[in-house]
């Protein structure tokens, strides 16, 4: 707050405010979209499989990001209405627990699109042992662990997010995690294609890798999205901490609402990529919404 009011000191730039009905309208939808997603899995034994189990993981770190925006547009309300204060002890330690639930939210989603990654490597090039390497068992204790580092990740840094040494290996972890996907994703189209060409007279191989070079697309588009949506977020955190008083930054800084806005809109758009892309989810919903009716 005192930097964003130290800003409008030093740059012309206005303050960007998102009204209060788009935070809620979008979070709502997000999270409802996401918890289709979880429902959806749970009914159907035949998606009890590891890479909709690390969908889960993804679609549960998008519900925890717009249910942080939800509640942060909440306290922020009752700030105004006098029920609570800027400054007061519990309200620190919810600002705290907020700030952790922001950070287990955008952890949780690039380690879970890590492990989409992953999974869906093994699937091109290891197909035939797949179902050996890729176990339920293995997947249930990957995301355990994921889970775990995550939650213990984002209390450490919220606790500590005023020292340089938590931001610093907070926000290159963002670009150094998306530099690795993105070369797992180099890798998995080079060699697809160099297969492509070797199996090119199979009919029956070549349906298998038209299957698996949509799956790529699809996990594409994810990491796409995912860049769109949360890379102005953390660029916000890195001048927030490192020139909040430069005019250039602090103008950029004017749009904080709109990158928030941006996180929410990924929650959004990840479960209507599956919905589109995968015929599994697709036959799940119809069924879903045929019994409801």
């Amino acid at each position: 707050e005192n930097i964003s009011d130290f800003s409008l000191n030093i740059t012309d730039c206005t303050q960007v405010v998102v009204p209060e009905e788009v935070f809620f309208t979008v979070a709502a939808a997000g999270i409802l979209e996401n918890l289709l997603i979880l429902i959806a899995v749970v009914r159907n034994k035949n998606l009890h499989l590891p890479m909709y189990f690390f969908i889960c993981s993804l679609a549960i770190s998008d519900m925890l990001g717009s249910l942080y925006k939800t509640l942060e547009n909440i306290f922020i309300i009752l700030c105004k209405m006098g029920y609570l204060t800027r400054h007061g002890d519990f309200e620190k330690k919810l600002d705290d627990a907020m700030d952790s639930m922001f950070i287990l939210s955008l952890l949780g989603s690039i380690f879970s699109l890590l492990a989409i990654a992953a999974d869906r490597y093994i699937t091109i090039f290891y197909a035939l042992r797949y179902h050996n390497i890729m176990t339920l068992r293995r997947a249930l204790l990957i995301l355990a662990i994921i889970w775990a580092f995550c939650a213990g990740s984002s209390i450490a840094i919220a606790l500590f997010s005023y020292e340089a040494a938590t931001v610093i290996p907070f926000t290159v972890l963002f670009p150094l995690m998306m530099f690795f996907i993105l070369c797992l994703y180099i890798h998995m189209f080079l060699l697809a294609r160099s297969h492509a060409k070797k199996i090119a007279s199979l009919p029956s191989s070549t349906v298998h890798h038209r299957t698996n070079t949509k799956g790529a697309i699809t996990l594409t588009i994810f990491l796409g999205v995912f860049l769109c949506c949360w890379a102005p977020f953390v660029l916000h955190i890195l001048l927030a901490r490192f020139c909040p008083h430069n005019p250039y930054c602090a103008c950029y800084m004017s749009i904080f609402h709109v990158n928030g806005t941006l996180i929410m809109c990924n929650a959004i758009i990840n479960p209507m990529i599956f919905a589109f892309r995968s015929p599994e989810l697709r036959s799940t919903f119809k069924k879903m919404f045929y019994c409801s009716r």
